[in-house]
């Protein structure tokens, strides 16, 4: 597949899926994009885009068609939906939303009866981590349809992952971001608690960064906090969404997450403060705002 010969639209320009035209844009492609906010529209054109005034103008145009929306139900919205893009037979959805994967495998065998190909791939790391290709994808779906389109997972993520048919990617990515939003948990825990015993925080960062608990979270995230720096790479609101997601995935199989239940209740300290457009370094605030006062 060449670059060049190849249109590629991208559907939701929110953090992830600017971060996927620019990566797209970098290697070639032609990319037509999509988002109900028109800024939006107007910063794709900026980065050298194509954008469309309707959804349905993206499917018609590409072959291949990027989700980059919020939710499963936003997903849905957008292949099934009246103001959706109508995908046709023969094309390629990938879809990187972090999604319900059972829902998904749903709209899977629709799509198939359709003849519409599907492939998940949600991508592991923020948008600032995918816009300097350093996201990592976890593929569910056939691995001759990843295979066909390799030069775009390639332009959009450092590494494939081939998990398994659909469902298992989104399984995968639930695991991978629960781990990942415990790592930052226990950064924004060890932070606050070094704050409170009046250590310099820059310093303690590095002492962190090169000791046995190191973690890329430190260096994603750990500036973040020491600023108290929060625009976002990835917002607080879609932890919570993520973390809810797991919570319903863990309940379907019996398990419990106990670290995880805690991790959510500070989440939802942070949204009830308004801060659910800040980045997900911000989980430091709610543990701050738990220290007592001086006697």
């Amino acid at each position: 597949m060449a670059a060049a010969a190849t249109p590629v639209g991208v559907v939701g320009l929110g953090l992830i899926g600017t971060s996927l035209a620019k990566r797209l844009l970098a290697a070639g492609f032609s990319v037509h994009g999509y988002d109900i906010d028109a800024k939006r529209c107007v910063n794709l054109c900026a980065l050298g885009g194509l954008a469309a005034e309707r959804a349905r103008d993206v499917g018609r145009a590409c072959p291949v068609v990027i989700l980059a929306v919020f939710d499963t139900q936003q997903v849905e919205d957008v292949l099934e939906g009246a103001d959706g893009i109508a995908p046709q037979a023969g094309q390629l959805i990938i879809c990187t939303t972090t999604c319900d994967p059972d829902p998904i495998v749903a709209l899977n065998e629709r799509l198939l009866l359709q003849g519409v190909r599907f492939l998940e791939v949600p991508l592991s790391g923020n948008s600032n981590q995918i816009a300097l290709g350093n996201g990592v994808a976890l593929v569910g779906g056939e691995r001759t349809a990843m295979d066909g389109v390799a030069p775009i997972l390639a332009a959009i993520s450092k590494q494939q992952f081939h998990i398994g048919p659909v469902g298992s990617g989104g399984r995968a990515k639930l695991a991978v971001n629960l781990v990942g939003g415990l790592n930052r948990a226990a950064m924004a825990e060890g932070l606050a608690f070094a704050e409170a015993l009046g250590l310099d925080l820059p310093a303690f960062l590095e002492v962190l960064k090169n000791s046995a608990v190191y973690s890329r979270a430190m260096d994603t995230r750990g500036d973040k906090m020491v600023r108290s720096e929060f625009s976002p790479h990835a917002w607080l609101k879609q932890s919570h969404k993520d973390f809810t997601l797991m919570k319903t995935a863990a309940d379907r199989v019996g398990q419990e997450l106990p670290l995880a239940k805690i991790y959510t209740e500070l989440i939802e300290g942070c949204l009830a403060h308004g801060e659910g457009e800040l980045d997900n370094s911000a989980i430091i605030q709610e543990i701050r705002r738990r220290r007592k006062k001086s006697q």
